[in-house]
């Protein structure tokens, strides 16, 4: 009779761990490197003036759609600047500018074309009125006035 001991011999010190086999991790890594490249919104326009928005109890999400023009109002090197999208323009000339824009949009998006409204909080009303009526001179009539979420 043989002896207990060699009978239940384990066999896994003879067969060894399996190696994991990484020649798909590059593809997989560059897979989910895409993905997120493709579903992440990158800003378009960079902000050249310097602002400091209000604060308000209730605020919305404004919805980035192809449709939304920014306009800024801040400070450029000591004076109040005008901003739309990426450029600096001259209050008289954002009626001019608001029209191009909507010109260069697709038919649905210029009729749906709304004006997120970004001034700084100590922006002088003098400007601020010169940008509102030139928004009411070029038909830019749908504006949502950005603020920050007051933290109470």
């Amino acid at each position: 009779m043989k002896p207990m001991k060699s009978m239940f011999r384990s066999t896994a010190r003879d067969k060894g761990v399996p190696s994991l086999n990484m020649a798909s991790m590059p593809d997989l890594i560059f897979t989910v490197l895409f993905f997120f490249m493709i579903v992440t919104h990158m800003r378009s326009d960079e902000v050249k003036v310097r602002l400091q928005v209000p604060q308000a109890k209730e605020v919305q999400k404004l919805a980035n759609r192809p449709s939304v023009v920014n306009v800024y109002v801040g400070q450029l090197d000591g004076k109040w600047q005008v901003q739309v999208n990426g450029s600096i323009v001259r209050p008289e000339d954002l009626s001019a500018r608001i029209s191009q824009i909507r010109q260069s949009m697709a038919p649905e998006n210029a009729e749906h074309l709304t004006v997120s409204f970004r001034a700084d909080r100590k922006a002088p009303m003098r400007i601020i009125s010169q940008v509102k009526r030139a928004l009411q001179r070029s038909y830019a009539l749908r504006i949502n006035y950005s603020a920050t979420e007051l933290k109470e």
